[in-house]
C-alpha cells in the first residue's frame, strides 16, 4: 500500500473539501500515515487523526444555515468577532478532547504566536486547544492567550506548512491548498441561491456593529470598507505564501480547491464542498498519478 504523508491548508469552511480528499485517498488505496494542518486543515486533520472524521461529517451534514449562526458566539472585540468557544465545545460533546501523542497517526497543528513572531507546531497536549489555536483568523475569530503568548491562525506565517512533513523514502506527499486562484463550478449557482442571499445579507449586518478600526468616530461607508481591506490584504498573503511552499518543497501531488469555492463560514454547505474535494483529487490525480 502507498504512503502519504498530507498537507492540509487554511481556509475557513473550505476546509471541509478536505474530507472528501481524505476519502477518496484511502478508497484509492493510499495509507496515510502523517497529517500536518493549518487552520481548517488542522481541524480535519487532527479529528481524522482522532478517529472521529465520520460523526464529524455525519454533524457537518446536519448543520443548516440557522444552526450555523446558533453556533457563532459573536461579541464585540476589535480583535475579532468571534469568539470560537461554542463551536468547540459542541464537537467536544460527540468527539471528545484527545492527546494529540496518543494517536496512531502523528499529527501536527499549526498556530502562529503573534506575541513572539514564530510559529507554534502541536504535536502533544490537548488536541482542542491545538485546534483552537489554529483557526483564529485574524479580525474575525479572537486569538488565544496561553503561557504569555497571543495565537492566531498558523495561515498568518505558513498556511501550507508542507515543510513540516518528515518524509521517508518511498513516501508520497499530497498537499491541499484551500487557496487556488480557479475559477467555482459552483459560484454561479450559488449566487441564484436565495439561502446564501439571506447569509450575506445577514454578515452585512454584523459587520456594521463591529468596533472601528480607528479613532475618527466616522460612520461613514468607507470607514466600514477597512474591515474587507485586511481580510483582502491577508487572503493575498496567503496565496503568496501557498506558492513559496509549492514552490520550494515540491509535493507529488497539489490538490487545488478554488477560493471562490464557499464563503468563511459557509458550514451549512458540507455535501457541495466535500464534493468538491473529491472531485479536485481526482482531477490532480487524473493528471499526475502517484
Amino acid at each position: 500500500m502507498k504512503k502519504v504523508r498530507l498537507v492540509l491548508g487554511s481556509g475557513g469552511a473550505r476546509g471541509m473539501a478536505h474530507i472528501g480528499v481524505i476519502e477518496e485517498l484511502e478508497k484509492s488505496g493510499f495509507e496515510i500515515v502523517e497529517v500536518v494542518g493549518c487552520s481548517m486543515g488542522a481541524v480535519v486533520g487532527g479529528i481524522y487523526c482522532a478517529g472521529y472524521l465520520p460523526e464529524y461529517k455525519h454533524w457537518l451534514i446536519k448543520l443548516s444555515r440557522l444552526d450555523v449562526f446558533r453556533l457563532l458566539d459573536f461579541t464585540l472585540s476589535a480583535q475579532g468577532f468571534v469568539k470560537g468557544e461554542r463551536v468547540f465545545k459542541a464537537m467536544e460533546e460527540f468527539i471528545g478532547d484527545h492527546a494529540i501523542e496518543n494517536f496512531k497517526i502523528p499529527f501536527t497543528a499549526v498556530a502562529t504566536d503573534i506575541t513572539h513572531e514564530k510559529e507554534i507546531h502541536y504535536r502533544t497536549g490537548s488536541l482542542f486547544r491545538a485546534l483552537r489555536a489554529s483557526i483564529a483568523i485574524p479580525t474575525i475569530l479572537t486569538p488565544v492567550r496561553w503561557d504569555k503568548a497571543t495565537l492566531v491562525d498558523g495561515g498568518v506565517l505558513n498556511p501550507l506548512p508542507i515543510n513540516l512533513i518528515h518524509k521517508e523514502h518511498g513516501d508520497y506527499v499530497v498537499a491541499v491548498n484551500l487557496n487556488a486562484n480557479l475559477p467555482s463550478s459552483l459560484t454561479n449557482a450559488v449566487e441564484e441561491n436565495q439561502e446564501r442571499a439571506a447569509y450575506l445579507k445577514m454578515l452585512d449586518a454584523i459587520k456594521t456593529y463591529l468596533p472601528r478600526f480607528d479613532n475618527s468616530g466616522d460612520t461613514t461607508a468607507e470607514s466600514l470598507g477597512l474591515f474587507d481591506l485586511l481580510n483582502k490584504s491577508y487572503d493575498m498573503t496567503q496565496d503568496r505564501l501557498t506558492e513559496i511552499m509549492i514552490a520550494i518543497h515540491k509535493p507529488d501531488l497539489v490538490v487545488n480547491i478554488s477560493r471562490n469555492a464557499c464563503g468563511v463560514f459557509e458550514f451549512y454547505r458540507a455535501n457541495e464542498i466535500i464534493e468538491v474535494g473529491r472531485q479536485a483529487f481526482h482531477t490532480a490525480y487524473k493528471a499526475t498519478p502517484l
